[in-house]
C-alpha cells in the first residue's frame, strides 16, 4: 500500500525529524519526502498504513498534512 500526502514541510532537517517520528509508528514502512515537488510530498509505503494516524502525527508537530488522491 502507498499513501501520498501534501505537506508544508520545506526543509531537509524538518523532513528527517518527521521520518524518524513516523518510523517509530510504522517501523516496516518506507517513508520519504520530495521537497522539490510543489506539494512537498510525503510518501509512505508499507503494510497496515493508517492515513489518519500519519496526518495526526505530522500535524501534532505543527505542520500541515493532507492526503492526495
Amino acid at each position: 500500500m502507498v499513501e501520498v500526502f501534501k505537506t508544508n514541510i520545506a526543509k531537509v532537517g524538518q523532513s528527517k525529524l518527521l521520518v524518524k517520528k513516523l518510523l517509530q509508528h510504522f517501523p516496516s514502512s518506507y517513508i520519504n519526502f520530495d521537497l522539490d515537488d510543489c506539494d512537498n510530498v510525503l510518501r509512505v509505503e508499507g503494510d497496515n498504513i493508517c492515513p489518519e494516524k500519519i496526518i495526526t502525527l505530522v500535524t501534532e508537530h505543527g505542520y500541515q498534512c493532507e492526503a492526495l488522491a
